[in-house]
């Protein structure tokens, strides 16, 4: 017999969101939302984005998990950077050149920003449309997060402050990058829109930034000390280029 006088969880508001509750505890979690308007208030919330990040994302959510994001990978070779039809395809979508500004150095070898790109724009796709698991570390444990991050990683990870761009950070997650560990954070908005950074080491020490669009996604990347950049997000190629520039001033600032 269940107890409807045991609180429910807030793992248990996610299930119940996700469609993953028991059928058991499903009265339970009604009756606990019917006297609980803040948490009914959250749930509608979830349940609102949810549907917002499936109405743009469910074309991708089936596929398959690209080779290139599988984590075994992270102990292999360096691989070939993407070459034949999946180059062309990059190259294809690619739109512009630079953001109007420009990180020091020399002009990047196109095989790197394609590689680069894709790997991120995969990754962005892939875990944007996560409600209870878009992350491994979450946003409360920043501290945790970057010294992590920065472990595995070899070089400073530094998870930049967006709120004057209106986002929040969620948290982060190790991936495999085109030479070793790449560092993965996530950021969300009010509305639910969400933007990621990509890192990874590159042979290319610096490089001028530039833009890649793949169907309702953009890319801004740059090279920095050894460190490439990715910046993913939604069409609105201003804010995007508002946030990637955010992202490199205080990356600059920290010397990362």
């Amino acid at each position: 017999m269940n107890d409807h006088n045991i609180p429910i969880t807030e793992d248990e508001l996610h299930a119940y969101v996700d469609g993953e509750l028991p059928a058991e505890r499903r009265a339970d979690v009604e009756a606990w939302l019917a006297a609980h308007p803040d948490d009914a208030g959250r749930v509608q919330s979830w349940r609102a984005m949810a549907e917002m990040l499936h109405a743009r994302y469910d074309s991708v959510v089936q596929e398959p998990v690209p080779a290139r994001l599988e984590l075994e990978r992270l102990e292999r070779r360096p691989r070939q950077w993407l070459y034949g039809a999946a180059a062309a395809v990059l190259v294809a979508f690619v739109a512009g050149g630079t953001a109007g500004w420009v990180a020091h150095g020399a002009a990047n070898a196109p095989s790197t920003f394609q590689s680069f790109t894709a790997d991120a724009l995969d990754a962005h796709r892939l875990y944007v449309v996560e409600v209870r698991h878009p992350v491994e570390v979450g946003g409360n444990e920043r501290d945790h997060l970057q010294a992590w991050l920065t472990r595995r990683c070899g070089w400073t990870v530094f998870a930049p402050n967006l709120e004057a761009s209106g986002l929040k950070l969620v948290g982060g997650r190790l991936l495999p990058g085109p030479n070793g560990p790449a560092s993965f954070l996530m950021y969300e908005g009010a509305s639910g829109e969400r933007y990621t950074i990509y890192t990874a080491k590159t042979e290319t020490g610096a490089t001028q930034m530039r833009y890649a669009k793949a169907d309702k996604d953009g890319a801004l990347f740059w090279a920095e000390r050894g460190v490439g950049y990715v910046v993913s997000g939604g069409s609105d190629r201003d804010r995007l280029t508002k946030v990637a520039q955010a992202v490199y001033d205080q990356a600059e600032k920290n010397g990362t």
